[in-house]
């Protein structure tokens, strides 16, 4: 069995106790919410922690709020069980709770929260191992060693950004608000919260607190859609996930965002494919023609199990089972 390393164990009933740890101990200090990325991390060494401050005294920032226009303020400790059935999400945001759906199990679902799998760490077949392993095969980029067992030579990290929130928050236009003792409030958009860095992939400082996960209005006609690429359907993490938003004036296609994931260390949003389609009708021959140009762009590795070859095929298959469903299934109400 493996067991936890040492640490102190803090539970702060405000926001400001938790900043104030964080600025305390800096990159020492380790958030906990569900735990179901977290616990595991540390059990296997991968993370560290001199402090593990939970956040489950914390009150207001597990709800659902509306906001000016018909947007909505996502705490960032809703759980992904309560976000996936939450009316006004389904409603609106239709991707976003079939993401949030399509999460690991239903026990961790019931566990996790948005905030949690925004800044889910990445992952790796050669960094998700017990130190026993890791230590036996010489280490990685990621921690503790200097090569990249994935890409021969390379110097930057590659491990996989695997959360399926992500791509479709970044198709929707959505911001994050972050605090910190020293330097208050501030936002970022989903879409530069991402770094192509398998190491820290992320923009978050060590002493910031993600408070919210804040979504615009939906425009009049968007369709989103969200479609998995996974082993088994009751747990894993994607092997690939694909998210597109568009919307339809008539059957003319306006403003598509194609996002990909489990790629790369963040999310990939395919910007020329939202350019050859604007303006055009939705039909099969579109739907054909954007599959094939992602086939063009996006190179799996062997970063994540499955053969690479084999997930570069199913890039093509999950883009059109995306962009259909966005237009049978997922219009905004």
């Amino acid at each position: 069995m493996l067991r936890l390393p040492e640490f102190r164990f803090e539970s702060p009933d405000s926001v400001d106790g938790v900043l104030a740890l964080l600025a305390e101990h800096g990159g020492r200090a380790r958030l906990l919410a569900g735990g179901t990325d977290l616990v595991p991390n540390l059990k296997h060494g991968i993370e560290e922690a001199d402090v593990v401050v939970s956040l489950s005294k914390l009150g207001g920032l597990d709800e659902v709020r509306e906001t000016e226009g018909g947007g909505l303020e996502l705490g960032a400790l809703v759980t992904l069980e309560a976000l996936a059935a939450h009316p006004l999400v389904t409603a609106r945001y239709p991707a976003l709770a079939t993401a949030a759906g399509l999460v690991a199990g239903p026990h961790h679902r019931r566990m996790g929260t948005l905030g949690g799998n925004v800044c889910l760490n990445t992952r790796c077949v050669y960094i998700n191992q017990t130190h026993f392993w890791r230590e036996a095969l010489g280490y990685c980029l990621k921690k503790d060693g200097e090569v990249c067992h994935v890409v021969k030579g390379g110097k930057r990290c590659v491990a996989a950004a695997s959360n399926d929130t992500a791509p479709v928050l970044t198709t929707l236009g959505a911001t994050l608000r972050l605090r910190s003792r020293d330097h208050g409030v501030r936002e970022v958009g989903v879409a530069d919260f991402y770094v192509q860095d398998g190491v820290s992939n992320k923009t978050l400082e060590p002493d910031e607190l993600l408070e919210a996960v804040l979504v615009p209005p939906p425009p009049p006609g968007l369709h989103t859609a969200y479609s998995k690429l996974r082993p088994r359907d009751s747990i894993d993490f994607p092997r690939l996930s694909v998210a597109a938003a568009f919307r339809l004036e008539g059957d003319v296609v306006r403003d598509l965002r194609l996002v990909v994931s489990a790629l790369a260390s963040r999310p990939l949003h395919l910007k020329k494919l939202g350019a050859a389609a604007e303006g055009r009708p939705f039909d099969d021959a579109l739907v054909e023609e954007l599959a094939a140009a992602a086939f063009k762009v996006c190179h799996p590795l062997t970063n994540i199990d499955g053969d690479p070859t084999w997930r570069r095929e199913m890039v093509p298959v999950h883009v059109k089972r995306a962009l259909r469903a966005a237009r049978e299934h997922g219009a905004s109400r």
